[in-house]
Protein backbone atom coordinates (compact mmCIF):
# COMPACT_ATOMS: atom_id res chain seq x y z
CA UNK A 1 0.00 0.00 0.00
CA UNK A 2 1.21 3.51 -0.96
CA UNK A 3 1.62 6.12 1.37
CA UNK A 4 -0.94 7.96 -0.44
CA UNK A 5 -3.32 5.26 -0.36
CA UNK A 6 -3.12 4.39 3.00
CA UNK A 7 -3.87 7.90 4.17
CA UNK A 8 -7.29 7.79 2.01
CA UNK A 9 -8.21 4.29 3.39
CA UNK A 10 -7.73 5.29 7.29
CA UNK A 11 -9.00 8.47 7.78
CA UNK A 12 -7.77 10.69 10.91
CA UNK A 13 -8.71 9.14 13.97
CA UNK A 14 -11.90 11.15 15.60
CA UNK A 15 -10.29 12.52 18.90
CA UNK A 16 -6.90 13.29 16.92
CA UNK A 17 -8.83 15.79 14.71
CA UNK A 18 -11.05 17.18 17.59
CA UNK A 19 -7.63 18.22 19.24
CA UNK A 20 -6.60 20.01 16.48
CA UNK A 21 -10.04 21.58 15.64
CA UNK A 22 -9.95 22.97 19.47
CA UNK A 23 -7.64 26.25 18.35
CA UNK A 24 -9.33 26.51 15.50
CA UNK A 25 -13.31 26.06 16.61
CA UNK A 26 -12.27 29.01 19.06
CA UNK A 27 -10.79 31.28 16.78
CA UNK A 28 -13.84 30.88 14.44
CA UNK A 29 -15.99 31.74 17.29
CA UNK A 30 -14.51 34.59 18.20
CA UNK A 31 -13.99 36.31 15.43
CA UNK A 32 -17.72 35.28 13.87
CA UNK A 33 -18.85 36.74 16.66
CA UNK A 34 -16.95 40.02 16.14
CA UNK A 35 -19.58 40.44 12.89
CA UNK A 36 -22.56 40.19 15.19
CA UNK A 37 -22.30 41.20 18.96
CA UNK A 38 -22.12 44.73 17.55
CA UNK A 39 -25.74 44.53 16.21
CA UNK A 40 -27.92 45.38 19.14
CA UNK A 41 -24.89 47.41 20.48
CA UNK A 42 -25.43 49.92 17.18
CA UNK A 43 -27.73 52.09 18.65
CA UNK A 44 -26.01 52.81 21.69
CA UNK A 45 -22.77 53.15 19.82
CA UNK A 46 -23.90 55.67 17.13
CA UNK A 47 -25.41 57.59 20.06
CA UNK A 48 -22.13 57.64 22.01
CA UNK A 49 -20.38 58.58 18.74
CA UNK A 50 -22.78 61.03 17.31
CA UNK A 51 -23.38 58.63 14.02
CA UNK A 52 -25.69 58.74 11.16
CA UNK A 53 -28.15 56.07 10.28
CA UNK A 54 -25.44 55.73 6.86
CA UNK A 55 -22.07 55.35 9.07
CA UNK A 56 -24.99 52.32 11.26
CA UNK A 57 -24.56 50.57 8.30
CA UNK A 58 -21.05 50.93 7.30
CA UNK A 59 -20.25 49.96 11.03
CA UNK A 60 -21.55 46.51 9.90
CA UNK A 61 -20.55 46.53 6.02
CA UNK A 62 -17.18 47.51 6.80
CA UNK A 63 -16.53 44.23 8.20
CA UNK A 64 -18.05 42.42 5.79
CA UNK A 65 -16.63 44.39 3.06
CA UNK A 66 -12.98 43.36 4.12
CA UNK A 67 -13.64 40.01 4.73
CA UNK A 68 -15.63 39.44 1.21
CA UNK A 69 -12.16 41.35 -0.53
CA UNK A 70 -9.41 39.10 1.85
CA UNK A 71 -11.11 35.95 1.95
CA UNK A 72 -9.97 34.44 -1.77
CA UNK A 73 -6.55 35.72 -0.97
CA UNK A 74 -6.47 33.74 2.14
CA UNK A 75 -7.56 31.06 0.16
CA UNK A 76 -4.80 31.38 -2.34
CA UNK A 77 -1.79 31.18 0.10
CA UNK A 78 -3.58 28.80 2.27
CA UNK A 79 -2.42 26.55 -1.53
CA UNK A 80 0.83 27.72 -1.23
CA UNK A 81 2.02 28.12 2.17
CA UNK A 82 1.68 27.06 5.74
CA UNK A 83 -1.90 27.17 6.86
CA UNK A 84 -0.74 27.29 10.97
CA UNK A 85 0.86 30.68 9.97
CA UNK A 86 -1.69 31.68 8.18
CA UNK A 87 -4.37 31.55 10.96
CA UNK A 88 -1.90 32.57 13.54
CA UNK A 89 -1.68 35.90 11.40
CA UNK A 90 -5.25 36.28 10.55
CA UNK A 91 -5.85 36.08 14.23
CA UNK A 92 -3.15 38.74 14.95
CA UNK A 93 -4.48 41.10 12.92
CA UNK A 94 -8.36 40.22 14.16
CA UNK A 95 -6.65 41.16 17.64
CA UNK A 96 -5.07 44.56 16.19
CA UNK A 97 -8.40 45.97 14.59
CA UNK A 98 -10.40 45.08 17.71
CA UNK A 99 -8.39 46.17 20.20
CA UNK A 100 -8.40 50.05 17.26
CA UNK A 101 -12.10 49.60 17.57
CA UNK A 102 -12.75 49.20 21.28
CA UNK A 103 -10.47 52.46 21.29
CA UNK A 104 -12.23 54.26 18.47
CA UNK A 105 -13.66 58.24 19.12
CA UNK A 106 -15.95 58.76 16.07
CA UNK A 107 -17.45 56.59 13.92
CA UNK A 108 -14.88 57.40 11.42
CA UNK A 109 -12.29 55.58 13.38
CA UNK A 110 -14.73 52.61 14.16
CA UNK A 111 -15.38 52.08 10.43
CA UNK A 112 -11.93 52.51 9.62
CA UNK A 113 -10.76 49.80 12.62
CA UNK A 114 -13.95 47.22 12.05
CA UNK A 115 -12.57 46.89 8.31
CA UNK A 116 -9.16 45.69 9.86
CA UNK A 117 -10.93 43.56 11.84
CA UNK A 118 -12.44 42.27 8.82
CA UNK A 119 -9.45 41.12 7.18
CA UNK A 120 -8.68 39.26 10.15
CA UNK A 121 -12.31 37.08 10.19
CA UNK A 122 -12.05 36.43 6.11
CA UNK A 123 -8.60 34.64 7.30
CA UNK A 124 -9.62 32.41 10.10
CA UNK A 125 -13.75 31.87 8.53
CA UNK A 126 -11.65 30.76 4.99
CA UNK A 127 -8.41 28.63 6.67
CA UNK A 128 -10.78 26.76 9.39
CA UNK A 129 -12.70 24.94 6.52
CA UNK A 130 -9.52 24.61 4.58
CA UNK A 131 -8.00 23.31 7.56
CA UNK A 132 -10.44 20.60 7.95
CA UNK A 133 -10.89 19.72 4.27
CA UNK A 134 -7.53 18.41 4.13
CA UNK A 135 -7.70 16.36 7.49
CA UNK A 136 -10.62 14.58 6.65
CA UNK A 137 -12.46 13.18 3.50
CA UNK A 138 -15.88 14.67 2.79
CA UNK A 139 -18.42 11.66 3.70
CA UNK A 140 -17.22 11.84 7.41
CA UNK A 141 -16.59 15.73 7.09
CA UNK A 142 -20.49 16.26 7.62
CA UNK A 143 -20.23 15.30 11.15
CA UNK A 144 -17.32 17.98 11.81
CA UNK A 145 -19.22 20.74 9.45
CA UNK A 146 -21.84 20.65 11.91
CA UNK A 147 -19.26 21.74 14.66
CA UNK A 148 -18.45 24.53 12.20
CA UNK A 149 -21.94 25.64 11.40
CA UNK A 150 -22.65 24.95 15.21
CA UNK A 151 -19.64 27.42 16.30
CA UNK A 152 -21.19 29.96 13.24
CA UNK A 153 -24.08 29.88 14.69
CA UNK A 154 -23.84 29.97 18.45
CA UNK A 155 -21.01 33.31 17.63
CA UNK A 156 -23.58 34.95 14.50
CA UNK A 157 -26.71 34.53 16.72
CA UNK A 158 -25.24 34.85 20.20
CA UNK A 159 -23.56 37.91 19.05
CA UNK A 160 -26.45 40.23 19.18
CA UNK A 161 -27.11 38.70 23.34
CA UNK A 162 -24.01 39.47 24.55
CA UNK A 163 -24.08 42.42 22.69
CA UNK A 164 -27.24 43.30 24.81
CA UNK A 165 -25.66 42.11 27.77
CA UNK A 166 -22.65 44.39 27.30
CA UNK A 167 -24.79 47.89 26.73
CA UNK A 168 -26.98 47.51 29.19
CA UNK A 169 -24.96 47.02 31.89
CA UNK A 170 -23.40 49.56 33.16
CA UNK A 171 -19.84 49.27 34.25
CA UNK A 172 -18.91 47.74 30.92
CA UNK A 173 -20.12 50.16 28.13
CA UNK A 174 -20.07 49.48 24.50
CA UNK A 175 -16.70 49.17 24.17
CA UNK A 176 -16.32 46.13 25.49
CA UNK A 177 -18.00 44.49 22.42
CA UNK A 178 -14.65 44.75 21.39
CA UNK A 179 -12.50 44.33 23.85
CA UNK A 180 -14.01 41.17 24.92
CA UNK A 181 -12.75 39.30 21.97
CA UNK A 182 -8.92 39.74 22.60
CA UNK A 183 -8.23 37.17 25.45
CA UNK A 184 -10.51 34.87 23.71
CA UNK A 185 -8.23 35.26 20.47
CA UNK A 186 -5.21 34.42 22.72
CA UNK A 187 -6.25 31.36 24.39
CA UNK A 188 -6.75 30.74 20.33
CA UNK A 189 -3.17 31.45 19.55
CA UNK A 190 -2.36 29.21 22.63
CA UNK A 191 -4.38 26.33 21.40
CA UNK A 192 -3.27 26.88 17.56
CA UNK A 193 0.71 26.74 18.47
CA UNK A 194 0.04 23.88 21.15
CA UNK A 195 -2.52 21.66 18.86
CA UNK A 196 -1.82 22.20 15.34
CA UNK A 197 1.13 20.41 13.23
CA UNK A 198 1.00 20.60 9.53
CA UNK A 199 3.54 20.04 7.19
CA UNK A 200 4.68 23.03 4.58
CA UNK A 201 4.41 22.41 0.90
CA UNK A 202 7.02 24.90 -0.44
CA UNK A 203 6.40 26.22 -4.23
CA UNK A 204 9.17 28.12 -6.34
CA UNK A 205 7.96 31.46 -8.39
CA UNK A 206 4.50 31.51 -6.59
CA UNK A 207 2.91 34.39 -7.53
CA UNK A 208 -0.04 36.03 -5.27
CA UNK A 209 -3.02 38.03 -7.98
CA UNK A 210 -2.55 41.18 -5.29
CA UNK A 211 -4.25 43.05 -8.89
CA UNK A 212 -6.85 41.41 -9.41
CA UNK A 213 -7.60 41.03 -5.53
CA UNK A 214 -6.94 45.02 -5.38
CA UNK A 215 -9.65 45.19 -8.74
CA UNK A 216 -12.32 43.07 -7.08
CA UNK A 217 -12.48 44.96 -3.69
CA UNK A 218 -12.91 48.43 -5.38
CA UNK A 219 -15.69 47.36 -7.87
CA UNK A 220 -17.20 46.21 -4.15
CA UNK A 221 -16.51 49.35 -2.80
CA UNK A 222 -17.89 51.52 -5.45
CA UNK A 223 -20.93 49.89 -5.34
CA UNK A 224 -21.78 49.62 -2.18
CA UNK A 225 -20.96 53.20 -1.62
CA UNK A 226 -23.32 54.02 -4.54
CA UNK A 227 -26.03 51.84 -2.61
CA UNK A 228 -25.64 53.79 0.52
CA UNK A 229 -25.97 57.45 -0.30
CA UNK A 230 -27.99 56.63 -3.21
CA UNK A 231 -31.83 58.57 -2.59
CA UNK A 232 -30.06 60.61 -0.24
CA UNK A 233 -26.97 62.37 -1.04
CA UNK A 234 -27.92 62.32 -4.54
CA UNK A 235 -30.24 61.00 -6.99
CA UNK A 236 -31.19 58.11 -8.66
CA UNK A 237 -30.94 59.67 -11.91
CA UNK A 238 -27.74 61.49 -11.49
CA UNK A 239 -24.05 61.81 -12.60
CA UNK A 240 -23.32 60.40 -9.32
CA UNK A 241 -24.96 57.47 -9.99
CA UNK A 242 -24.09 57.05 -13.39
CA UNK A 243 -20.01 57.31 -12.90
CA UNK A 244 -20.45 55.18 -9.90
CA UNK A 245 -22.28 52.53 -11.58
CA UNK A 246 -19.74 52.81 -14.95
CA UNK A 247 -16.50 52.65 -12.31
CA UNK A 248 -18.04 49.75 -10.62
CA UNK A 249 -18.73 48.11 -14.12
CA UNK A 250 -15.33 49.15 -15.52
CA UNK A 251 -13.07 47.84 -12.26
CA UNK A 252 -15.01 44.15 -11.90
CA UNK A 253 -14.57 44.11 -16.47
CA UNK A 254 -10.94 44.44 -15.71
CA UNK A 255 -10.62 42.52 -12.47
CA UNK A 256 -11.96 39.40 -14.35
CA UNK A 257 -9.87 40.22 -17.53
CA UNK A 258 -7.13 40.06 -14.94
CA UNK A 259 -8.18 36.90 -13.64
CA UNK A 260 -8.23 34.93 -16.86
CA UNK A 261 -4.55 36.04 -17.49
CA UNK A 262 -3.33 35.66 -13.83
CA UNK A 263 -1.23 32.74 -13.26
CA UNK A 264 -2.49 32.70 -9.54
CA UNK A 265 -5.95 33.83 -10.03
CA UNK A 266 -7.70 34.78 -6.74
CA UNK A 267 -10.80 33.73 -8.19
CA UNK A 268 -10.15 30.47 -10.74
CA UNK A 269 -12.52 31.62 -13.51
CA UNK A 270 -11.88 27.34 -14.23
CA UNK A 271 -13.25 26.32 -10.92
CA UNK A 272 -15.83 28.96 -10.83
CA UNK A 273 -17.37 27.86 -14.19
CA UNK A 274 -17.73 24.26 -13.17
CA UNK A 275 -21.72 23.69 -12.49
CA UNK A 276 -21.08 22.21 -9.01
CA UNK A 277 -19.40 25.83 -7.63
CA UNK A 278 -21.56 27.75 -9.70
CA UNK A 279 -24.48 26.85 -8.33
CA UNK A 280 -22.86 26.68 -4.70
CA UNK A 281 -22.18 30.18 -5.33
CA UNK A 282 -25.48 31.15 -5.73
CA UNK A 283 -26.43 29.25 -3.29
CA UNK A 284 -24.11 31.14 -0.66
CA UNK A 285 -24.62 34.23 -2.06
CA UNK A 286 -28.90 33.39 -0.86
CA UNK A 287 -27.49 32.16 2.46
CA UNK A 288 -24.94 34.80 2.98
CA UNK A 289 -27.55 37.74 2.47
CA UNK A 290 -30.04 35.46 4.89
CA UNK A 291 -27.78 35.18 7.59
CA UNK A 292 -26.21 38.88 7.84
CA UNK A 293 -29.55 40.30 7.41
CA UNK A 294 -31.62 38.69 9.53
CA UNK A 295 -28.88 38.76 12.09
CA UNK A 296 -28.57 42.63 11.77
CA UNK A 297 -31.68 43.98 11.09
CA UNK A 298 -33.83 41.60 13.44
CA UNK A 299 -32.03 43.22 16.51
CA UNK A 300 -32.99 46.67 15.19
CA UNK A 301 -36.92 45.45 14.91
CA UNK A 302 -37.02 44.74 18.42
CA UNK A 303 -35.04 47.65 19.67
CA UNK A 304 -36.59 50.21 17.34
CA UNK A 305 -39.58 48.89 16.54
CA UNK A 306 -40.90 47.11 19.43
CA UNK A 307 -38.74 48.90 22.39
CA UNK A 308 -37.24 45.91 23.73
CA UNK A 309 -33.79 46.52 25.35
CA UNK A 310 -30.22 45.48 23.62
CA UNK A 311 -29.99 42.28 25.71
CA UNK A 312 -34.20 41.28 25.63
CA UNK A 313 -33.51 41.97 21.84
CA UNK A 314 -30.68 39.28 21.81
CA UNK A 315 -33.03 36.95 23.92
CA UNK A 316 -35.82 37.32 21.58
CA UNK A 317 -33.27 35.61 18.56
CA UNK A 318 -32.88 32.49 20.40
CA UNK A 319 -35.35 30.61 17.77
CA UNK A 320 -32.74 31.31 15.17
CA UNK A 321 -29.83 30.15 16.77
CA UNK A 322 -31.76 26.99 18.05
CA UNK A 323 -32.66 26.18 14.81
CA UNK A 324 -29.27 26.28 13.27
CA UNK A 325 -27.26 24.73 16.16
CA UNK A 326 -30.17 21.41 15.71
CA UNK A 327 -30.08 21.74 11.94
CA UNK A 328 -26.75 21.47 11.51
CA UNK A 329 -25.58 18.58 13.79
CA UNK A 330 -28.50 16.28 12.57
CA UNK A 331 -27.62 17.15 9.33
CA UNK A 332 -24.53 16.61 9.56
CA UNK A 333 -24.22 13.16 11.10
CA UNK A 334 -26.54 12.01 8.45
CA UNK A 335 -24.88 13.31 5.78
CA UNK A 336 -21.65 11.35 6.94
CA UNK A 337 -23.72 8.10 7.42
CA UNK A 338 -25.52 8.67 3.93
CA UNK A 339 -23.30 10.31 2.12
CA UNK A 340 -25.74 12.48 0.59
CA UNK A 341 -25.65 15.66 0.71
CA UNK A 342 -28.30 17.60 -1.69
CA UNK A 343 -31.52 16.35 0.09
CA UNK A 344 -30.64 18.23 2.95
CA UNK A 345 -29.40 21.63 0.91
CA UNK A 346 -32.42 21.31 -0.52
CA UNK A 347 -34.90 20.93 2.03
CA UNK A 348 -32.54 23.72 4.13
CA UNK A 349 -33.13 25.65 1.28
CA UNK A 350 -36.90 25.61 1.14
CA UNK A 351 -37.19 26.42 5.17
CA UNK A 352 -34.78 29.31 4.54
CA UNK A 353 -37.05 31.04 2.31
CA UNK A 354 -40.60 30.11 3.83
CA UNK A 355 -38.80 31.84 7.25
CA UNK A 356 -38.18 34.73 5.51
CA UNK A 357 -41.50 34.99 3.87
CA UNK A 358 -43.20 34.62 7.26
CA UNK A 359 -40.98 37.41 8.42
CA UNK A 360 -41.61 39.54 5.49
CA UNK A 361 -45.39 39.53 6.75
CA UNK A 362 -44.37 41.37 10.15
CA UNK A 363 -44.77 44.77 11.40
CA UNK A 364 -44.70 46.64 15.40
CA UNK A 365 -47.89 44.53 16.33
CA UNK A 366 -46.45 41.12 15.24
CA UNK A 367 -47.25 38.31 17.45
CA UNK A 368 -43.97 37.30 19.08
CA UNK A 369 -45.08 33.68 18.56
CA UNK A 370 -45.62 33.57 14.75
CA UNK A 371 -42.00 35.80 14.74
CA UNK A 372 -40.08 33.04 16.93
CA UNK A 373 -41.68 29.95 14.38
CA UNK A 374 -40.24 31.88 11.30
CA UNK A 375 -37.14 32.70 13.03
CA UNK A 376 -36.80 28.66 13.50
CA UNK A 377 -37.48 27.99 9.31
CA UNK A 378 -34.76 30.63 9.21
CA UNK A 379 -32.52 29.16 11.80
CA UNK A 380 -32.92 25.71 10.53
CA UNK A 381 -32.34 26.49 6.67
CA UNK A 382 -29.32 28.08 7.21
CA UNK A 383 -27.66 25.43 9.38
CA UNK A 384 -28.64 22.92 6.70
CA UNK A 385 -27.46 25.22 3.97
CA UNK A 386 -24.33 27.06 4.73
CA UNK A 387 -21.62 24.77 5.14
CA UNK A 388 -22.92 22.26 2.70
CA UNK A 389 -23.08 24.23 -0.18
CA UNK A 390 -19.16 24.98 0.82
CA UNK A 391 -18.73 20.99 0.95
CA UNK A 392 -20.27 19.84 -2.50
CA UNK A 393 -17.64 22.21 -4.31
CA UNK A 394 -14.78 20.62 -1.33
CA UNK A 395 -16.23 17.32 -3.07
CA UNK A 396 -15.82 18.15 -6.61
CA UNK A 397 -12.47 19.27 -6.54
CA UNK A 398 -9.13 17.68 -5.79
CA UNK A 399 -7.28 18.74 -2.73
CA UNK A 400 -4.67 20.88 -3.97
CA UNK A 401 -7.34 23.48 -4.80
CA UNK A 402 -9.07 22.98 -1.41
CA UNK A 403 -8.01 26.14 -0.26
CA UNK A 404 -9.23 28.24 -3.14
CA UNK A 405 -12.31 26.85 -3.92
CA UNK A 406 -13.37 26.60 -0.49
CA UNK A 407 -12.58 30.24 -0.01
CA UNK A 408 -14.40 31.10 -3.64
CA UNK A 409 -17.36 30.19 -2.39
CA UNK A 410 -17.00 31.81 1.35
CA UNK A 411 -16.29 34.83 -0.86
CA UNK A 412 -19.55 35.26 -2.66
CA UNK A 413 -21.36 34.35 0.74
CA UNK A 414 -19.45 36.99 2.24
CA UNK A 415 -20.47 39.28 -0.44
CA UNK A 416 -23.66 38.46 -0.25
CA UNK A 417 -23.97 39.56 3.04
CA UNK A 418 -21.95 42.39 2.31
CA UNK A 419 -24.33 43.38 -0.43
CA UNK A 420 -27.22 42.59 1.80
CA UNK A 421 -26.77 44.42 4.45
CA UNK A 422 -26.31 47.95 2.50
CA UNK A 423 -28.93 47.34 0.22
CA UNK A 424 -31.24 46.34 3.01
CA UNK A 425 -29.90 49.12 5.26
CA UNK A 426 -30.30 51.36 2.50
CA UNK A 427 -34.22 50.29 2.02
CA UNK A 428 -35.31 49.96 5.68
CA UNK A 429 -33.77 53.81 5.65
CA UNK A 430 -35.51 55.05 2.67
CA UNK A 431 -39.15 53.30 4.00
CA UNK A 432 -39.00 54.75 7.48
CA UNK A 433 -38.08 58.34 6.01
CA UNK A 434 -41.07 58.15 4.08
CA UNK A 435 -43.71 56.39 6.93
CA UNK A 436 -42.19 59.34 9.02
CA UNK A 437 -42.69 62.16 6.67
CA UNK A 438 -46.11 60.83 6.79
CA UNK A 439 -46.82 60.83 10.46
CA UNK A 440 -46.03 57.72 11.67
CA UNK A 441 -44.47 57.29 14.93
CA UNK A 442 -40.67 56.34 14.12
CA UNK A 443 -41.32 53.50 16.48
CA UNK A 444 -43.89 52.11 14.32
CA UNK A 445 -41.98 53.32 10.98
CA UNK A 446 -39.33 50.67 11.52
CA UNK A 447 -41.49 47.92 12.84
CA UNK A 448 -43.32 48.00 9.66
CA UNK A 449 -40.80 48.63 7.55
CA UNK A 450 -38.60 46.25 8.70
CA UNK A 451 -41.41 43.51 6.99
CA UNK A 452 -40.38 44.69 3.61
CA UNK A 453 -36.87 43.95 3.82
CA UNK A 454 -37.53 40.25 5.02
CA UNK A 455 -39.84 39.72 1.47
CA UNK A 456 -36.17 41.03 -0.35
CA UNK A 457 -34.70 38.24 1.78
CA UNK A 458 -36.97 36.00 0.99
CA UNK A 459 -36.54 36.29 -3.12
CA UNK A 460 -33.26 35.91 -2.75
CA UNK A 461 -33.63 33.18 -0.34
CA UNK A 462 -36.14 31.58 -3.41
CA UNK A 463 -32.88 31.60 -5.76
CA UNK A 464 -31.21 29.47 -3.50
CA UNK A 465 -33.91 26.86 -3.86
CA UNK A 466 -33.45 26.92 -7.50
CA UNK A 467 -28.96 26.61 -7.45
CA UNK A 468 -29.88 23.33 -4.73
CA UNK A 469 -32.93 21.65 -7.05
CA UNK A 470 -30.01 22.09 -9.79
CA UNK A 471 -27.00 20.51 -8.03
CA UNK A 472 -26.04 17.47 -9.57
CA UNK A 473 -26.82 14.01 -6.55
CA UNK A 474 -23.94 13.11 -5.68
CA UNK A 475 -22.47 10.55 -3.06
CA UNK A 476 -19.56 12.16 -1.02
CA UNK A 477 -16.06 10.66 -1.20
CA UNK A 478 -14.68 8.60 1.64
CA UNK A 479 -10.83 9.75 0.38
CA UNK A 480 -9.12 12.97 1.40
CA UNK A 481 -8.37 13.40 -2.50
CA UNK A 482 -9.81 12.25 -5.92
CA UNK A 483 -9.03 9.53 -7.11
CA UNK A 484 -7.43 10.63 -10.37
CA UNK A 485 -5.34 13.53 -8.26
CA UNK A 486 -3.34 10.79 -6.42
CA UNK A 487 -0.21 10.95 -7.86
CA UNK A 488 0.30 14.85 -7.62
CA UNK A 489 -1.09 14.26 -4.07
CA UNK A 490 2.07 11.77 -3.43
CA UNK A 491 4.60 14.15 -4.84
CA UNK A 492 3.48 17.02 -2.56
CA UNK A 493 3.90 14.75 0.25
CA UNK A 494 7.33 13.74 -1.12
CA UNK A 495 7.86 17.38 -1.15
CA UNK A 496 6.85 17.65 2.53
CA UNK A 497 8.80 14.96 3.20
CA UNK A 498 12.49 16.32 1.68
CA UNK A 499 12.15 19.41 4.00
CA UNK A 500 11.80 18.11 7.10
CA UNK A 501 14.48 17.01 9.68
CA UNK A 502 15.62 13.58 8.88
CA UNK A 503 16.92 13.06 12.37
CA UNK A 504 13.85 13.41 14.70
CA UNK A 505 11.42 10.68 14.93
CA UNK A 506 7.66 11.55 14.40
CA UNK A 507 5.73 12.01 17.22
CA UNK A 508 2.57 10.36 15.86
CA UNK A 509 0.39 10.14 19.68
CA UNK A 510 0.89 14.39 19.85
CA UNK A 511 1.44 15.67 16.11
CA UNK A 512 -1.59 16.04 13.47
CA UNK A 513 -0.14 16.13 10.49
CA UNK A 514 -2.41 16.66 7.84
CA UNK A 515 -3.19 19.78 6.16
CA UNK A 516 -1.62 20.93 3.10
CA UNK A 517 -1.96 17.28 1.22
CA UNK A 518 -2.52 14.67 2.91
CA UNK A 519 0.43 12.35 4.67
CA UNK A 520 0.16 8.49 6.25
CA UNK A 521 -2.24 8.39 8.25
CA UNK A 522 -1.56 7.59 11.94
CA UNK A 523 0.72 4.16 12.02
CA UNK A 524 1.15 4.12 8.37
CA UNK A 525 4.02 6.96 8.30
CA UNK A 526 7.49 5.90 7.02
CA UNK A 527 8.88 9.04 6.86
CA UNK A 528 11.03 10.42 9.70
CA UNK A 529 11.48 14.06 11.19
CA UNK A 530 8.89 16.39 12.59
CA UNK A 531 6.12 17.93 10.28
CA UNK A 532 5.25 21.81 10.32
CA UNK A 533 6.64 24.83 11.87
Amino acid sequence: MTDTTAANAHPRARREVLVALSGLLLALFVATLSSTVVTTALPKIIGALQGTQTQYTWIVTATLLTTTATTPIWGKLADLFSKKTLVQASVTVFVLGSLAAGLSQDPGQLIAARAVQGIGVGGVQALVQIALAAMIPPRERGRYSGYLSSVTAASTIGGPLLGGLIVDTSWLGWRWCFFIGIPVAAIALVLLQRTLRLPVIRRDNVKIDYLGATLIAAGVSVLLIWISFVGDAFDWASWQTAAMLAGTLVLLAIALWVETRAAEPIVPLGIVRQRTTALAITGSLAVGTAMFGAAVFLSQYFQAGRGYTATQAGLLTIPMMAGILVSSIVAGRLISRSGKVKPFIVTGAVLLAGGFAGLGTIDHTTSLVLMSAAMLCVGLGVGMTMQNFVLVVQNAVPLKDIGTASSTVSFFRSLGGTIGVSVLGAVLARHVEELTTHGTAVRAAYGDATGRIFLICAAVAALGILAAVLLKPVTLRTSLDKPDSAPSVARSVAIATEAVDATAPLDQTSVLSAADDPGPAPGEVRAQGKLGP
